[in-house]
């Protein structure tokens, strides 16, 4: 099933997983999962302008991570799930790969030595 997702949208997860790339970005995606906020909300833990910030959350807006909406004067933002859902599954998918590579690791190095 991960495997039909990624042949049918091949670029989809190689974007979220650039826009998850940059620590700040993450930071941003950890913020909104707490709830919407602010574009200048989103900026106050960072050391960085506004425009700065502004372009990281265009990042995540185009790779489907967030969607903003104008509200008077503030920009709002909050977090898109779906797209995280498919790296989930992907992440996912590989895991179950290297847990039994390590169980069959595992095994191998239990077993008793040969003469």
């Amino acid at each position: 099933m991960v495997n039909q997702m990624v042949y049918q949208h091949p670029g989809k997860l190689d974007v979220v997983f650039a826009a998850l790339a940059d620590p700040t970005r993450r930071a941003i995606v950890a913020r909104l999962a707490e709830g919407e906020a602010s574009v200048s909300e989103l900026a106050e833990p960072f050391a960085m302008s506004l425009p700065a910030v502004f372009k990281h959350v265009q990042v995540l807006k185009q790779a489907g991570l967030v969607d903003d909406y104008k509200l008077g004067r503030v920009r709002r933002c909050r977090l898109t799930a779906l797209p995280l859902q498919g790296a989930h599954r992907w992440i996912g998918e590989y895991g179950r790969f290297w847990d039994g590579q390590l169980d069959s690791l595992a095994d191998h190095l239990r077993a008793p030595a040969e003469d």
